[in-house]
């Protein structure tokens, strides 16, 4: 078995005074290194030697970083290999990244982030037996092409630390798709910190993400660490990341590029370890032509996307999807499974599922509430009279044709379903963005039929 002692680093850069203190730090881990100044050298080095990871310059005399990274892709796709990077030059950081690189340091290069990043980098190289992940109780289901494709894709982003953007519409599983990148990398030890950006107040945006010290703010009765802190040595996942405020997003920009936060009152920067996954419903490139979304901070978390299809463009996988939740919710109301009719399933296949997975679910459980013994029949399933059918039926409709009440239901259901989604279905959340108590937001949610 190879032990983490004999483990070699390849580190490629042609000024010395570099190589010796990236080899001194590593020795200090345990690890040995090998030093190439060229790109020419580095190639002859990696063809006679066994290396768990490489540290390259961006700049070499015989070429560019970025081609010995496209060389490592192609040739020693198992090898982790990290950029060092002039500091500031994310443009270069980011390029890198997109070739494959797993990581990237800025010069001067900082000790703990170089640790922290060889850490990493060890597990990610590790064999099997000397690192096993544990199970992940988590499951993209489907047996379609297009999901098939994004278990592969995910299979890849898992051996990165790449920020990645997972794009597509609420309910296709964005969350899911992070989990599983964090589950299958070198973190999967660590936190999987999730926020919903769209669910913090604004004035308490920087106190929840950086922390804040004892007696920085009114209120602020000790010191509490943020989000960033919470997921150090893991995951940060920002889901609704369109909603952060401008000022905000200046503030995300410069934690991710630096590695750092300052909690508020702070008189230094703490560091951190954290990989970046972020997502929203939203047209993130829209957001940016309209001036709502920093560019920079849009290239920067955008360096790789992976986007989720909706359940209509793949309804091949809507009967496995229904056998997991039929079991799951089975289980939690301590009965069998049940069974579709043929009408019921039918039904399902020709329906449009604007609320995606999450609708299905929903459908699923209702109609295990109502169904008579053991099988979902079609009129079960209330295609026709769910919220998301009624606000589609009756879309653009007049007062004239549907009636005044019916037509203010309409315009209070979606309403109140926007801020659901935008919640991520906290009713508590829902209800401060609505302006209104929980317990009249649960009386409008059960006069609509949507409880």
């Amino acid at each position: 078995m190879t032990t983490e002692g004999t483990r070699k680093i390849l580190i490629v850069d042609d000024e010395p005074d570099i190589r010796e203190l990236l080899a001194l730090t590593l020795s200090r881990m345990n690890l040995d290194s090998r030093g190439a100044e060229t790109l020419q050298e580095a190639r002859t080095l990696l063809g006679a030697d066994h290396f768990a990871l490489c540290l390259t310059d961006m700049r070499l005399p015989d070429g560019s970083g970025i081609e010995l990274v496209r060389h490592m892709q192609e040739h020693y796709p198992g090898i982790p290999v990290a950029m060092i990077t002039a500091h500031g030059n994310m443009s270069s950081a980011i390029e890198a990244l997109k070739a494959g690189a797993f990581d990237f340091l800025n010069k001067p290069v900082e000790l703990q982030t170089l640790r922290d990043l060889v850490t990493s980098a060890l597990r990610l190289a590790a064999p099997p037996e000397d690192t096993p992940n544990p199970p992940c109780r988590a499951q993209l289901l489907g047996d379609s092409a297009a999901i098939e494709a994004i278990r592969t894709t995910i299979r890849k982003l898992a051996r990165s630390q790449a920020p990645v953007y997972i794009s597509g519409e609420s309910g296709t599983g964005k969350e899911l798709a992070a989990r599983l990148i964090h589950a299958q990398g070198p973190r999967t030890e660590g936190p999987f910190i999730a926020v919903n950006c769209g669910a913090i107040p604004a004035d308490l945006m920087e106190s929840e993400l950086f922390g804040h010290k004892k007696g920085s703010f009114t209120g602020a009765t000790g010191d509490k660490a943020g989000l960033f802190q919470a997921a150090n040595g893991g995951t940060l996942f920002l889901d609704e990341v369109a909603d952060l405020p401008l000022a905000m997003q200046v503030k995300l920009l410069r934690a991710i590029q630096e590695k750092a936060v300052r909690p508020i009152g702070a008189q230094r920067e703490a560091h951190i370890d954290v990989r970046i996954l972020s997502a929203t419903h939203k047209d993130l490139a829209d957001e940016v032509r309209q001036g709502r979304f920093r560019e920079d901070l849009f290239y920067r978390i955008n360096v790789i996307e992976l986007h989720m299809p909706p359940l209509r463009e793949r309804p091949e996988d809507i009967p496995p999807l229904v056998a997991h939740f039929t079991r799951q919710l089975g289980a939690e109301m301590g009965m069998a499974p049940p069974t579709l009719s043929g009408e019921a399933a039918q039904a399902l296949a020709s329906y449009p599922f604007p609320g995606n997975i999450r609708e299905l679910e929903n459908i699923i459980e209702r109609a295990m509430t109502l169904c008579e013994g053991n099988t979902i029949d079609a009129d079960d399933l209330q295609l026709n009279g769910g919220v998301f059918s009624d606000a589609m039926a009756t879309e653009g409709a007049t007062v004239e044709e549907i009636g005044l009440e019916a037509y203010l239901q309409n315009i209070e259901r979606d309403l109140l379903q926007q801020a659901l989604e935008k919640s991520h279905y906290n009713k508590t959340a829902a209800a401060r963005q609505l302006g209104i108590t929980f317990r009249a937001l649960r009386y409008r949610l059960k006069k609509l039929g949507m409880e």
